[in-house]
């Protein structure tokens, strides 16, 4: 089980959200912890990948002499 203690106004845009779709606040919090969770699996994916090719990295300079630009 998790509590969570929201400001105001974030508070508020829930309620309204809620009441707008008849779907409960618990709802949206679970989604919304659920696509952060992916998303943050995504950047770390992202990173790791980015670490194994710093030695690819060029310049932007070099980039447009590549693509003839």
């Amino acid at each position: 089980m998790l509590g969570i203690r929201l400001d105001k106004e974030t508070e508020k845009q829930l309620e309204e959200l809620a009441k707008e779709t008849r779907r409960s606040k618990s709802f949206y919090a679970k989604e919304a912890i659920r696509l952060y969770l992916r998303e943050r699996k995504d950047y770390e994916i992202a990173m790791s990948r980015a670490k194994d090719h710093t030695d690819k990295v060029i310049s932007e300079k070099e980039m447009r002499k590549r693509l003839g630009i």
